[in-house]
């Protein structure tokens, strides 16, 4: 039987950070290079107006909706506020937890759902919420519960969610510089003789079609690369990573795809403890993979 190499925690979560800045600079690649493309196919001049009011738009539409990030998500679920009283235990474990990780108090909210799941959300760690489901409280036990919450914790203590943001900004500028280039497609006349501009124009049709492909794809693979990242750092806050592998074994057997809620907005799916969408291009990894990652901690 093949013996697993022990993981280290910090080895861990310093190679993730590594592997998402890498896939975070392959997006800005991109952008790059299909405006370079375009540029050729069309004017510069006029093309580059028209991209920088896109990107300014784009940009006070995603800043807006980063500084209520946390509003905005609980409020898609219809979530409630935890109250202290009523949910005493679920206080006591991220107050635990926070003294450990020296992080301050989130808000503490429930998700009306019977399935586990759990989500983190905010802008930094002062202006941050952990939302869970009715589910996990009721199945979960202490241990188990408390993986999942120093789970969301990570996400909090590493800047998640403000770097999936700034992944989001870059994959939204280039699906909008794609979708530009493609429909000025109608308005361009034809009749230049210009064998060079034809080529930069078949290149540019190319990459404006599998650009916004292509990032997307390498913004489920930085998602997948931070909840790795977020299990390795919920190891680090507990100490204890077989109440994580509890609470991730009890999902597998919760989760049937076939029982599978889809009361969930696809923009909000990647900040889930668990993926709430059945898809091929999944924003978490495999349960099994990251079972296997845990026990070699």
């Amino acid at each position: 039987m093949e013996e697993y190499k022990r993981i280290d925690f910090r080895d861990q979560i310093a190679s993730n950070k590594r592997k998402s800045f890498f896939l975070a600079l392959t997006v800005f690649v991109f952008i790059v290079l299909l405006g370079y493309v375009i540029s050729f196919a069309f004017d510069p001049g006029s093309f580059f107006i028209i991209m920088i009011i896109s990107i300014i738009f784009s940009l006070s539409y995603t800043l807006i909706s980063y500084y209520n990030s946390d509003k905005i998500s609980v409020m898609s679920v219809g979530a409630k506020k935890a109250n202290r009283s009523e949910y005493k235990d679920y206080y006591n474990i991220v107050e635990g937890l926070t003294l450990a990780s020296g992080l301050p108090m989130p808000e503490l909210y429930i998700m009306p759902s019977n399935q586990i799941n759990a989500f983190a959300s905010g802008r930094d760690p002062k202006h941050s919420v952990i939302c869970v489901t009715e589910g996990a409280l009721a199945k979960l036990d202490r241990r188990e519960l408390e993986g999942v919450l120093a789970h969301e914790l990570g996400h909090i203590g590493n800047y998640d969610i403000r770097y999936m943001t700034l992944v989001a900004v870059m994959v939204g500028m280039v699906a909008i510089i794609s979708e530009m280039f493609l429909r000025s497609l109608w308005f361009k006349g034809g009749g230049e003789d210009n064998k060079a501009g034809a080529i930069f124009m078949i290149i540019g049709v190319v990459l404006a079609i599998f650009a916004p492909i292509a990032v997307q794809l390498v913004q489920f693979s930085i998602s997948r690369k931070h909840e790795y990242s977020a299990d390795a750092t919920a190891v680090k806050f507990t100490r204890y990573p077989k109440g994580l592998i509890g609470a991730l074994k009890k999902i597998k057997q919760d989760y049937s795809y076939e029982s599978r809620e889809k009361k969930v907005n696809k923009a909000i799916a990647p900040l889930f403890f668990a993926s709430p969408l059945k898809n091929f291009t999944s924003t978490h990894p495999p349960i099994e993979k990251r079972i296997s990652a845990l026990e070699r901690m």
